[in-house]
Order: structure tokens, then C-alpha cells, then sequence
């Protein structure tokens, strides 16, 4: 009997025992579950409805405020990518017996003041605390944005001869998450330059604010095509997902995905490949190619470090250039963080 691997199920899984079983069926659903598309659009009267669902992930080490801010914006940052503005939050706590009421008033009062930024009303929920419910992952949510049919994007809309951007580089969560989950053992190791650079980058782990400059820049055929925020399988990951979404394939220039020193650094301590580790806060953009560098310019200007790595062709296949040579891109299926992360807590 085969066993299932750690965190997101493979494409393969997810067509074998997932796919084939989504319930009633309804006209209404424009996009519904696909592997590798973290929202769905479903058409509600002369709107649509986007949502998306993941995990409440609570690391309490980080500090309770600091880990929900992490938390909301990993649920925020796949909404984001609809192109539309998020509204609502529906949110279940299943809380570990060992937390107490100031602790979840300092989780609750970050969730709250999170929402309240981002324009986000909390709608329904659930909270309560259970034995055998354990950090971090502590229960899951749904957020909703509402739109017109012609406003929402979805990574199936990548087309032949579009650009490729991605944002901030590969890895900055694997390496965020390491600095702040093991400061002591990175300064010791890696010295204190490397830990301080990758502990900036904790609150970059979110893409709420490049997808409100691709809201404002034009999507579609005013410029942005698709959005996919590159989480577990990294940035490899990413693209793969986005390609078989659009039925599309890529030409991918390996040395052009951004890799930052202390990236680079955490990932070879910590035996992980950067371009297939968990990757919040980085976007894959598919763009037209003659507002490509307008974006990248839009980005710079507001601090999001950007660049243009392939394009989009109508082949099918995903190939990573490197070095004169190229490889056909297959799905990493396990993101190397969660092996390297259990192991840092066992030594």
C-alpha cells in the first residue's frame, strides 16, 4: 500500500481519489477543484465569487502575533490572485488544549486587525479547543472576493507568447520560516549577516501587494493574464501547476529566477532545493509581453524585486534552460521543507 506524501497531495492522487468525486454538479461553477488552482469562480447571480481554502497555520514559536499575521496572509495571498479585491472571511479554530485565553486574544486581535487593513468583514466561524488538535496547524478558512464575470483572472488563463515574472526569488519562505523558527542554530552556523537578512524576510512571505499593483496595473488584455503564488513545490512547482492549468508549456531561464544569498545559504545548510521549496510571498505573473517591462518598473518602484524568467508556447512541455542544456520539467510532488524542518527539531 503506497503511503501519501507529507503535505499537499501529488497531481496523481489528486485525479485518482479527489477529482473524480467533487459531489453534485452545478452549471454555476466557472472554475472549480483543479490541482495546482487555489481558487475557484463560481457565477452568483450577475457576479461571481471567488474563494479559496487552506489551512490556519500557527506557529506559536514565532510569537503569537507575528504567526498570525503569517497566518492571514497565507490565506489572503491566494485569493489575491483572482485579480479580485477580497471581502469576507469564514474561519474554523480547532485549538490545541494547551492555549490559553491570552493567547488566543493576541491571535484573535492580529486576525482582526489584519482583516480590518485588508477590507476583510469576518463572516462565520468556529472556535473551540480540542484534545489532539496540534500546532501549526490549527484548523482552516475560506475567503470569499465578489466581482464582475469579465474582472477575475485564474492561473488556466496563461496564453502562448505571454512573459513569465516572478517576484522576490525562490525559496524566501523555506528560508523566513528557518530564521525564525531556529534563529540561535542559523547565527551559529551561518553567522548573524545571513540570519538577519533571512529573518527580513519574514514579512515579505505575502502577495497581497503585488496582486493590488497588477489590480491597478490591468488585467487581461490590459496586461496580466494569470497569478499563482508559488507555496509548497516552490517556484518549479508554481510553473508547472500554472502550465497544466492553461494547457500551456514554458521555456523557463533558469538563471534568471532571483536567488538571494541567504536563500541560498539556508538551503544548502539545510540540504533543500531552493527552486522546489515552499515559496510564500513569491508570484508567478503571465503577462503580455508589451507591458512586461511597464510591471517589472511598477514593481521596482514599490520595493518588489521582479524579473522576467521565460515564456509561455503552445508545446505543452516545461523546459528549464541551464547552462546551454535543457530538461523537461516533471512535478517535484514532496517539497524538500517539511522533511528538512522535522529533521532541524530533532537535532
Amino acid at each position: 500500500m503506497s503511503e501519501l506524501p507529507l503535505g499537499k497531495i501529488s497531481p496523481e492522487i489528486f485525479k485518482e481519489i479527489i477529482y473524480p468525486r467533487l459531489g453534485a454538479r452545478s452549471s454555476n461553477v466557472i472554475i472549480g477543484p483543479q490541482n495546482g488552482v487555489d481558487i475557484a469562480i463560481t457565477k452568483v447571480g450577475n457576479k461571481v465569487m471567488a474563494t479559496t481554502t487552506d489551512p490556519v497555520f500557527i506557529v506559536k514559536e514565532y510569537g503569537f502575533k507575528k504567526a498570525a499575521w503569517f497566518a492571514v496572509h497565507i490565506l489572503v495571498s491566494d485569493i489575491v490572485t483572482s485579480g479580485l479585491k477580497p471581502a469576507y472571511l469564514s474561519i474554523d479554530l480547532n485549538l490545541p488544549v494547551e492555549i490559553t485565553k491570552e493567547e488566543l486574544k493576541i491571535l484573535w486581535e492580529t486576525v482582526h486587525e489584519e482583516c480590518e487593513k485588508l477590507g476583510i468583514a469576518i463572516i462565520s466561524g468556529h472556535t473551540a479547543r480540542y484534545d489532539g488538535c496540534n500546532y501549526p496547524m490549527v484548523g482552516g478558512a475560506t475567503v470569499i472576493a465578489i466581482g464582475d464575470e469579465d474582472e477575475y483572472i485564474a492561473p488556466t488563463m496563461a496564453a502562448p507568447g505571454d512573459d513569465i515574472i516572478v517576484t522576490k526569488g525562490c525559496a524566501i519562505e523555506a528560508a523566513g520560516l528557518f530564521a525564525a523558527t531556529f534563529p540561535d542554530k542559523i547565527k551559529k552556523e551561518l553567522g548573524k549577516e545571513v540570519f538577519q537578512k533571512a529573518d527580513e524576510l519574514f514579512f515579505k512571505m505575502s502577495v497581497v501587494k503585488e496582486a493590488e499593483l497588477a489590480r491597478e496595473f490591468g488585467l487581461r488584455d490590459k496586461g496580466i493574464t494569470s497569478m499563482h503564488d508559488a507555496t509548497e513545490g516552490g517556484v518549479f512547482g508554481g510553473l508547472y501547476e500554472v502550465a497544466r492549468a492553461s494547457n500551456v508549456g514554458m521555456d523557463i531561464h533558469k538563471e534568471k529566477i532571483i536567488i538571494k544569498s541567504e536563500v541560498e545559504a539556508i538551503c544548502k545548510r539545510f540540504e533543500m532545493d531552493p527552486y522546489i521549496s515552499i515559496s510564500e510571498g513569491t508570484m508567478i505573473i503571465t503577462i503580455k509581453p508589451v507591458y512586461s517591462d511597464k510591471f517589472i518598473k511598477l514593481l521596482k518602484d514599490n520595493s518588489i524585486e521582479a524579473s522576467i524568467i521565460g515564456k509561455v508556447n503552445e508545446s505543452g512541455i516545461i523546459r528549464i534552460f541551464e547552462n546551454g542544456e535543457s530538461n523537461v520539467l516533471e512535478h517535484p510532488e514532496t517539497d524538500p521543507f517539511w522533511g528538512a524542518f522535522a529533521k532541524a527539531f530533532r537535532d
